[in-house]
């Protein structure tokens, strides 16, 4: 594999700012310092950007300060139109957009533009919503005055994204609250934070007033993001990302009793029934699965097969699985690309040997590739055993892991016995076990018979500890929204 960067990559490399971006104006971080982004595929540096300080967030955060009320105060038509010519921007760069989220991030090429429509879908849902924000107006019981409810931005968002879904993850956040009138302060990743950086570009084009959308990008994630959360100035936390970095990011926000949305971790269980259609099963399983490398919170991380379809359902994954092309994400054909890091492919690697050691079964893959990258095969275990921390943990890796259950009762226990509860899938063509397993499964979200359930139209989030709030439908502005009450005595 030539690690050389081809010419069209310099060229979009090129046209990426590497500073922040602080009260409308790009600039270098206030202590000059520097961080590389490299691309997983090849190991190589990809760009130089400016590495945000303490300071420069307190910065950021006095630019959003200053516009709340200005942004507050916008015509909802007009933070509408701005949040349309936005998403009608990322259509005339889609395919900027989903190279530079495969160069920075390593996911296929047919993937990131599936991710650039996702995400740009947010642009769209929202700018519609920002109209429709409404309250109610009612007589009291009493008889003896009137009721206004009202709808008020929330006030100064602070969002911290995942390195994941780099474009997905940042429109998630901002849209609603621009919509809803809130300024933003975003902190990207410091694995993939250019595509975040090239879309904030594209908010600036749109017409975006200064300060309403500030971007410090860091290598030091905490020291950048405590003062942000400390200052009283804040009203809004949001966060994806582990529920352990979102339990501290709760704690630190407790003490200014800040709005917060979760979206942490996830540990899906995909359910087999014996009645299942295997060859929906095993689409929804490759979609569910392999998406995105299998570096999602969505992936499906345990496979609960009933025990009669459990052979066959092994053996046509594991033929889907042997015909997958791994390599970097930008060439012809391939449909695995790098793990993010080093440590997710140790990761990967010692769930597997746990699992092997304690009894199950390797059908595929199994190995970390030599040379460079940061690559792990695309593997299918079966007769996983309880105990195995590959089904307690959550993989992020391209690691289908199977065990076998007998009747229903046995597949609820086993897919609700964990502390997660973002997403579950259910493939069964009795349409009363669907209705029954909607109530059973301890989740967020469900997809009964399908392996994707993302949708800018849709309320995306968990319960238990999977984390608080939703993004996406008709909730996930007033995530960004408080309610005022007024009373007008008769």
């Amino acid at each position: 594999m030539s690690t050389a960067l081809a010419s069209n990559e310099k060229e979009l490399l090129e046209r990426v700012p590497t500073g922040l971006f602080i009260g409308g104006q790009w600039t270098d971080a206030e202590a000059g310092g520097t961080f590389e982004v490299r691309d997983p595929a090849t190991g190589e540096v990809i760009a130089t950007i400016a590495d945000a300080t303490p300071a420069d967030g307190t910065r950021a955060l006095d630019a959003a300060v200053a516009a709340q009320a200005d942004w507050a105060a916008t015509a909802p038509r007009t933070r509408s139109d701005i949040l349309r010519r936005a998403f009608d921007l990322v259509q005339e760069h889609k395919e900027d957009l989903a190279l530079l989220m495969t160069l920075e991030m390593g996911k296929p090429l047919a993937e990131s533009r599936g991710e650039v429509v996702y995400g740009g879908e947010f642009l769209r849902w929202f700018s519609e919503e920002a109209v429709r924000i409404s309250g109610r107006y009612g007589i009291n019981p009493e008889g003896t005055g009137q009721m206004v409810v009202s709808q008020r931005p929330v006030g100064p968002s602070f969002f911290v994204t995942p390195w994941n879904f780099p474009f997905a993850m940042a429109t998630r956040k901002i849209a609603p609250a621009l919509a809803a009138g809130c300024t933003v302060i975003i902190k990207p990743p410091a694995l993939t934070p250019l595509t975040t950086i090239f879309f904030t570009k594209l908010l600036e084009e749109a017409g975006l007033p200064a300060g309403v959308v500030n971007v410090v990008q860091t290598s030091r994630s905490s020291a950048l993001s405590a003062p942000i959360i400390a200052d009283p100035r804040l009203r809004k936390l949001s966060f994806t990302g582990s529920t352990e970095v979102g339990r501290k990011l709760i704690a630190q926000a407790a003490d200014g009793i800040l709005r917060v949305s979760m979206e942490l971790g996830g540990n899906a269980p995909f359910v087999v029934f014996d009645d299942a259609d295997l060859d929906k099963a095993v689409d929804g399983a490759m979609a569910a699965k392999f998406r995105n490398i299998g570096q999602a919170c969505t992936a499906a991380n345990r496979f609960i097969v009933h025990e009669s379809v459990a052979d066959e359902f092994a053996r046509r994954v594991t033929e889907r699985v042997q015909q997958m092309k791994i390599g970097r994400g930008t060439e012809d054909g391939v449909t695995i690309g790098p793990l993010i890091d080093a440590d997710a492919v140790a990761k990967a690697a010692d769930l597997v040997g746990d699992a092997v050691e304690r009894g199950a079964r390797l059908l595929a893959g199994g190995n970390a590739r030599e040379g460079a990258g940061t690559f792990y095969e695309p593997t299918v275990l079966t007769d996983v055993v309880a105990g195995s921390e590959i089904l307690r943990e959550e993989i992020f890796g391209p690691v289908l892991a199977i065990a076998t259950f007998t009747d229903e009762a046995e597949a609820v226990r086993m897919a609700n016995d964990t502390e997660y509860g973002l997403v579950s899938y259910v493939f069964t063509e009795d349409l009363g076990r669907g209705h029954r397993m909607i109530d059973a499964l301890e989740t967020g979200m469900m997809g009964l018979n399908v392996g994707v359930v993302s949708n800018a139209a849709a309320p995306f989030g968990g319960v238990k500890q999977s984390g608080v709030g939703r993004e996406g439908g008709f909730e996930g502005i007033h995530e960004y929204l408080s309610t005022k009450y007024t009373l007008i005595p008769a």
